[in-house]
């Protein structure tokens, strides 16, 4: 007997109708979204001239005086006077700062009064001698009384030097109260305050002499081959966009600063002018020079490749270190496809590696788009989004060297403030 009468036919019907509904939905289930694109620091690459061409080697400098000094007291005592400030101009001979020199004034007006006294005893003594003298020639004197006189005479002399002397002392003691600059020049620093009192030897100001103006860089250890005195250089300066200066290597340090282990490389501006200013900074770029060989001095070869293998104008790329891949044992490199944006992984040939980017020989194209950064964490034919470095497509340069401009700690901070606020206002 059925538990549901004739009249719950229609329910039952509708219940039915529900679970087949329930059922077709399970069955035709929408597939799940696509990921979104992953994002990837990646930046078009562009050629260089071949191995033997004349590609340089770019590194932040600041501005310098050639020559500078620091300025001080050569005797203590107060300072009661600055006549000059940070950042004046001073000329040579000027007086810039004074001590309290009334001890120093007395110390000369008693040496004045020693060389009177003494040089009133030499003319005393001298007339004397001239008696003693005519008197022994008439036999009027004896001899040893003539001695006297004249042991009296030879001691007044000498006193009459020594109080000399000591007057000259004196008159550079109550001088050296006053600092006066031994050349034309700039005031670099301000070391002491009025009133303070100084040492002799203690710097007050520090100057920077007028003339020649340096450009002064930090080289790598792996750079020092490519780098020789009087090689050319092309600097620009932050300061002075549109600018560019010759220069000319002057000076490579012999030893590397304990702390950084770079070498100090200066080089002489040939025309700085006026608007060239001390601490400006901006960066240089070196020729490369020669070897005998004809290939460019610092392409030191890979493994997997030679300088021989290479025509002489073959394209060359910069990619940062961070690019690198390696499929096998070869290395590669991830590109981004132009049509779908996905990745490839496209094997290279490595010309040279240094602290400053990768050489590519082979395998790159100009215009092709490489990941620069993050090359273990991203898949063959993954969809990315490409981002680009902060320095990208600035002036001259390559990928390479933006990248490590942007790790350099040397590099003017101020750039990137500059470039970061672009940036915001673009997005606004």
């Amino acid at each position: 007997m059925s538990i549901l009468s004739t009249d719950d036919y229609p329910m039952r019907a509708a219940l039915w109708m529900v679970f087949a509904a329930l059922a077709l939905s399970a069955c035709h289930r929408q597939p799940p979204s696509a990921a979104p694109p992953a994002m990837v620091l990646a930046s078009t690459v562009h050629s260089h001239s071949g191995v033997s061409g004349g590609e340089g080697i770019r590194y932040p400098i600041e501005a310098a005086a050639r020559y500078s000094n620091a300025m001080s007291f050569r005797v203590a005592g107060k300072l009661i006077e600055r006549d000059v400030r940070l950042g004046d101009s001073v000329r040579k001979g000027q007086v810039i700062a004074r001590l309290d020199a009334a001890d120093a004034q007395k110390q000369a007006a008693s040496a004045r009064a020693a060389l009177d006294a003494a040089e009133h005893r030499l003319v005393f003594t001298k007339q004397q001698i001239d008696r003693d003298q005519a008197q022994f020639a008439q036999n009027l004197v004896a001899a040893n009384q003539l001695e006297q006189t004249q042991d009296a005479y030879a001691a007044a002399l000498a006193g009459r030097e020594e109080a000399a002397a000591q007057l000259v002392l004196a008159r550079n003691t109550l001088q050296y109260n006053s600092l006066v600059a031994d050349h034309d020049g700039l005031i670099t620093s301000e070391n002491a305050d009025t009133g303070q009192v100084v040492s002799s030897g203690q710097a007050v100001y520090g100057l920077a002499w007028t003339g020649d103006t340096d450009v002064i860089l930090d080289a790598a250890a792996g750079d020092l081959g490519r780098i020789a005195v009087g090689q050319a250089a092309s600097v620009t300066l932050s300061a002075l966009p549109g600018r560019r200066f010759d220069a000319r290597v002057r000076e490579v340090a012999p030893a590397a600063d304990p702390q950084s282990r770079t070498f100090r490389v200066k080089l002489t501006l040939t025309e700085p002018g006026a608007a060239v200013r001390f601490g400006m900074t901006g960066d240089a770029i070196l020729t490369r020079t020669p070897t005998a060989s004809g290939a460019t001095a610092g392409i030191a070869t890979a493994s997997n490749s030679t300088a021989g293998d290479v025509p002489p104008d073959a394209p060359i790329f910069k990619v940062p270190a961070t690019a690198i891949f390696h499929q096998g044992k070869d290395p590669a490199v991830w590109i981004i496809r132009p049509g779908d944006s996905t990745l490839e992984l496209r094997p290279v040939t490595v010309g040279s590696y240094s602290e400053r980017g990768t050489l590519i020989t082979r395998g790159l194209k100009d215009g092709d788009n490489v990941v620069l950064a993050g090359v273990h964490t991203v898949y063959a034919g993954q969809r990315v989004k490409q981002t680009r470095p902060l320095f990208d497509g600035e002036g001259e340069g390559d990928v390479a060297e933006q990248a490590a401009t942007i790790n350099d700690p040397t590099v003017n901070g101020a750039r990137v403030d500059a470039r970061n606020s672009a940036r915001g206002a673009a997005a606004r």
